[in-house]
């Protein structure tokens, strides 16, 4: 190698390494960058004054009518789904719906004929109430 080609190697060299320390300077000042404005606005977020949630747009419904909904979403779906219309049975009983609950019942019965409890709690729900 000749004395040219070797200064020309080693200012390429040098070159190449200027280049590449000037991409790790911009890089490390991205990161950290990010990382200042991403902290400074979580902890921004945090001195803010928490908004008020009206109360006023709907009452909270019982947990069992949310369960009867869900039961009835399932039952949209699958009209013959025996977990679900056991499940919607039991909840409107608890609820003291026993017009709501004969419907669901009806189904059952006619889904499963052999089922003696179904029968014997569709009588118990169809009696009077003023009824033993």
């Amino acid at each position: 190698m000749s004395y040219l080609e070797k200064e020309y190697d080693m200012s390429r060299r040098k070159r190449t390494q200027r280049i590449q320390q000037v991409f790790a300077v911009v890089g490390i000042v991205g990161f950290a960058g990010s990382m200042i404005f991403g902290t400074a606005k979580l902890f921004g977020s945090a001195f803010d004054k928490p908004t008020e949630q009206t109360t006023d747009a709907a009452p909270a419904e019982s947990p069992l009518a949310g369960q009867a909904r869900g039961y009835e979403m399932v039952l949209q779906r699958e009209p013959e789904n025996q977990t679900a219309l056991e499940g919607l049975v039991n909840v409107r009983l608890q609820m003291k719906d026993n017009k709501g609950a004969t419907v669901p019942l009806e189904k059952l019965i006619k889904l499963h004929p052999d089922r003696q409890d179904y029968k014997a709690l569709l009588a118990q729900v169809k009696q009077p109430v003023n009824q033993p």
